[in-house]
């Protein structure tokens, strides 16, 4: 069997805790897809699963990056594509959960990036403008020939909408063509692909406060000064949750202004998930409604099926 479970869905959806009820129940073991698990030190602040969460089932691609580094799509999918085999032939279950859409598209897509060329000097111009004149203006530039890059990427995501200009300027061709090149060749798995969201938005809303509140509690504050004074690279630093606190400890704005900040972007977050997920051929599968083992054995019928 060549099966790999995905688990997708927006943020607070519950799928840490169904990943790992599917794992125990399919002798599985849980690939990470979220961009800002991989770090060390973000623990709180990521919603990364403890211990006890995980109940003994293994989790990879967790801790496995200073927060100085930089990670992109084709570093997750060549490890993702590795711990996929290797999980297979021990006779055990892959499950990718997460919520990062280029991660999880990537995988299931088989997007390839090795033929698109990189050019540090106009990197770094097109960085120092976006830097002086903000994401929105830069994404005007980039509406201008690729408004598909353009309406899926939020204005604060300068890293990609810089590199989505580079590579148009290098080559003539447009992000959305190069990945549309990309999909040419099928994926070496077959990808059962599921999601967890909720049919009453307004109370995934509640969850996703509710849980920065509880983020607080567990320490959030002294977790987010600890990365501040790590240096985070370009891609931590934008992690939901840590750039609100840095303008709080950067004197910017106060701690109350900075917490309905995090819990105002996590909830626009949720919203750009979701967008991203409808357009994929995801079977879905809402807690609010359906008991959880009742999705669990439902997602066991589809592996086992």
């Amino acid at each position: 069997m060549n099966k790999v479970l995905v688990i997708c869905g927006p943020t607070a959806s519950g799928k840490t805790e169904i990943a790992v009820k599917a794992a125990l129940a399919l002798d599985g073991e849980v690939i990470s897809a979220d961009s800002m698990q991989l770090y060390k030190g973000m623990n709180i602040g990521t919603a990364k699963p403890t211990a006890d969460e995980m109940r003994g089932v293994p989790h990879h691609l967790l801790d496995i990056l200073e927060v100085t580094e930089n990670y992109s799509a084709a570093d997750y999918k060549a490890a993702a594509y590795r711990l996929c085999e290797d999980i297979l032939k021990r006779g055990k279950t892959p499950i990718i959960a997460g919520g990062t859409g280029q991660y999880i598209s990537a995988v299931t897509e088989n997007l390839t990036y090795g033929d698109i060329p990189h050019d540090d000097a106009l990197r770094k111009e097109l960085t120092d403008t976006a830097n002086e004149k903000g994401g929105a203006y830069m994404k005007e530039i980039l509406y201008g020939f690729d408004p598909d890059s353009a309406a899926r990427l939020h204005d604060n995501d300068l890293r990609r909408i810089v590199r989505a200009i580079e590579i148009f300027r290098l080559t003539g061709v447009t992000q959305t063509e190069f990945n549309l090149r990309s999909k040419q060749y099928p994926p070496p798995f077959d990808f059962v692909i599921t999601g967890l969201k909720y049919e009453d938005r307004a109370l995934l809303y509640e969850k996703i406060d509710r849980r920065v509140d509880v983020m607080m509690e567990h320490g959030l504050l002294e977790e987010v000064r600890t990365i501040l004074h790590s240096s985070p690279s370009n891609t931590a630093a934008q992690a939901i949750g840590y750039k609100e606190l840095f303008d709080y400890f950067n004197g910017k704005c106060s701690l109350t202004e900075a917490l309905d900040k995090i819990k105002q972007e996590s909830r626009r977050y949720a919203k750009r998930q979701l967008t991203w997920f409808n357009r994929m051929d995801v079977c879905w599968f809402y807690p609010d409604k359906t008991p959880k083992d009742d999705i669990v054995s439902e997602l066991c019928a589809l592996i086992n099926g």
